[in-house]
């Protein structure tokens, strides 16, 4: 052909595996289309889960396999044809890792199904997801350190350099041992937290004095959703080496109070009635536990503790907001008397004008 022969030697080749990397493109976008198609059919999320996450690695380890098996039979100079051998091994090694990587979170995406948190009693999945997840994380750290690791030790360079680092290990161990501490630290923090679980996905708990929901567990640190939409990161060892408070620890239902600073002269009687119509109209009351008591006595007013259950933290918010605003119009409206309130005594001095 006119064309081809006017083309320079090294073009030819060069052509060929561009096409070829076109080819395997197409030929993946092609049988990932089919396979998107069929696994809309299907009813289970594994499919779903293992073409999405599987997608990108597996492009480009066709990519690879498709140039390595197309590169012996082209003629190449060797500054051009080694490191492009380099190069796919390299692309081959960060696929397998990135494919490694990608089961993992089909793995997790599977867990995140089969047991679900938006349900109301969902310790068992709490319980389940936590452990999964934090490992997960703790082992794609560990694929990322060792395809990193493989993907250096194919450089001549490197594997020199490693050999010399031998000699000195002790010292070299020691140093990277001292700045990778609190790495080491909290990774280890997290198989702890996998294991004896003093905190779940979704624990309500109160840190550095904030309430807020635990969010993410990542293989470092945790991110605690506080109430007002901001986020707290809090590293991974914290929950290990200092107190916190977990109010979900062992059950998703919770007991909240709500305490009234009222005069002496409140009936409690009413007041223990008030509460318990004010609970039986609320949909947050799961009618397991409630109780009106005083629990303590001033020197001008006595203390009022309302106690009402729930079946989850927010369910708990909820009615204890409730019951505060219901009561307190109660006492408004029916006992504005029985308000908190100062008493002045005045001494009466009589006598002639």
């Amino acid at each position: 052909m006119p064309l081809v022969d006017s083309l320079p030697d090294w073009a030819i080749p060069l052509i060929l595996l561009a096409a070829t990397a076109v080819a395997a493109f197409l030929v993946h976008a092609l049988v990932f289309g089919v396979l998107r198609r069929a696994v809309r059919r299907s009813r289970t999320p594994v499919d779903d889960a293992l073409t999405e996450r599987a997608c990108g690695p597996a492009r480009w380890l066709l990519v690879a396999f498709a140039l390595q098996g197309v590169l012996p039979h082209v003629t190449l100079a060797p500054r051009i044809y080694e490191p492009l051998v380099h190069l796919l091994r390299l692309v081959v090694i960060a696929s397998v890792g990135w494919l490694v990587a990608a089961l993992l979170r089909v793995a997790e995406d599977i867990v995140a199904h089969r047991y679900r948190l938006d349900v109301a009693d969902n310790l068992g999945a709490r319980t389940v997801q936590t452990q999964f997840r934090v490992l997960r994380r703790i082992a794609g750290v560990a694929v990322v350190i060792l395809t990193a690791g493989v993907m250096l030790m194919t450089f001549e360079g490197i594997r020199q350099l490693g050999t010399t680092l031998l000699a000195s290990a002790g010292v070299v161990g020691l140093m990277i041992g001292m700045a990778a501490r609190p790495l080491f630290a909290n990774l280890i923090a997290g198989v702890q937290i996998a294991l004896t679980q003093p905190i779940r996905l979704d624990d309500v708990v109160i840190v550095e004095g904030e309430w807020g929901r635990i969010e993410e567990i990542r293989s470092t640190y945790v991110v605690v959703a506080i109430w007002d939409d901001r986020r707290l990161i809090v590293p991974l060892s914290r929950f290990i080496e200092q107190p916190f408070e977990n109010w979900t620890r062992t059950r998703a239902d919770l007991l909240g109070t709500v305490f009234l600073h009222v005069d002496y002269t409140l009936p409690v009687e009413e007041a223990r009635a008030e509460l318990k119509r004010i609970l039986d109209a609320s949909s947050c009351w799961d009618r397991r536990a409630w109780a009106v008591q005083v629990t303590d006595s001033g020197r001008e007013t006595m203390e009022l503790r309302c106690l009402v259950s729930a079946g989850n933290s927010s369910d708990a918010w909820e009615l204890r907001c409730e019951v505060r605003e219901k009561m307190i119009a109660w006492l408004q409206r029916g006992h504005p008397d029985s308000l908190p309130r100062r008493r002045v005594e005045g001494a009466t001095f009589g006598g002639a004008d």
